[in-house]
């Protein structure tokens, strides 16, 4: 007979592990830190923010066992709250076209604004856009890549992501992402392309925490590889060395640390995008 271990990361009956119920208990929270913010100045184009969201839920651990993934729900609609506060609305995209994936375990189910946000844009997560068939974007008033260890499967892998990043560097468009969401920034240094955050500082999930998380069930197993290692390889600095709901502004690159940044990173960006957005009328 099996002893029940809160600090045990949880099968499930399709083979994936949820964390541990000590994580659920300490990590997650029936509700979210958004309330409206009053915006002197908001958006007031037609031009969508085009959010790039991962279409897998398992990533396999150095051990192989799958950790259950997605976007984390709090990093994804929360900022998005804020950024729709300000006159903002969405296109989603994944690398295949297929649905988005949110760590479900994550979700605030007693908060009514992001059930709300979640229910309106219920069409786009079941059928987003492929991200290859987005010539350009021109169309885009800024681009947002949610974390989530979801992040880290497939999109650092995704030149035609890494094409539109090139873009939004050359154009200086606004781009936010935050925790593992930093991972996807990788793509552009596919094909024999140079990086292009070189010498970029920003705020992502540590890799020293991640290393921590196995021994309290966190995840089932250590991480397949480093995603702020993989970043510093590449001639980004992080400037964080925990996670404490930090955010940061370089160039056009706007980051937080982890789900706790999620609201602050919302709030923070909101103006950043409108000021870019009305001053450069995309």
């Amino acid at each position: 007979m099996s002893i029940f271990n809160p600090m045990t990361a949880r099968k499930k009956e399709c083979g994936s592990f949820d964390p541990s119920p000590l994580t659920l208990f300490l990590g997650t929270s029936s509700k979210t830190k958004y309330k409206k913010q009053k915006h002197e100045t908001t958006y007031k184009g037609t031009k969508p923010i085009l959010v790039i969201c991962t279409n897998k839920s398992d990533l396999e651990m150095a051990n192989k066992t799958k950790f259950s993934t997605g976007n984390h729900p709090v990093e994804m609609l929360v900022p998005m709250l804020h950024l729709r506060d300000a006159g903002f609305t969405f296109d989603l995209a994944t690398s295949t076209g297929t649905s988005v994936k949110l760590e479900m375990w994550a979700f605030p189910k007693k908060d009514g604004n992001i059930k709300e946000l979640h229910k309106s844009l219920k069409s786009q997560f079941e059928s987003p856009q492929k991200i290859a068939d987005i010539s350009s974007l021109d169309n885009y008033a800024a681009v947002f890549i949610p974390g989530g260890h979801g992040a880290m499967i497939n999109l650092p892998s995704n030149p035609d992501l890494g094409r539109l990043l090139h873009e939004a560097h050359a154009k200086k468009m606004p781009t936010v992402t935050l925790c593992h969401g930093p991972a996807a920034l990788l793509s552009t240094g596919l094909e024999e392309k140079e990086f292009a955050y070189d010498g970029y500082k920003i705020m992502c999930f540590t890799d020293k925490t991640d290393a921590k998380t196995p021994s309290y069930g966190y995840l089932p197993g250590h991480m397949p590889w480093k995603c702020q290692e993989s970043l510093e390889k590449n001639g980004i600095t992080v400037l964080n060395t925990e996670e404490k709901g930090n955010v940061n502004q370089y160039r056009e690159l706007i980051t937080g640390d982890s789900p706790w940044a999620a609201d602050n990173l919302g709030k923070f960006a909101a103006p950043i995008l409108v000021k870019w957005c009305n001053e450069h009328k995309p």
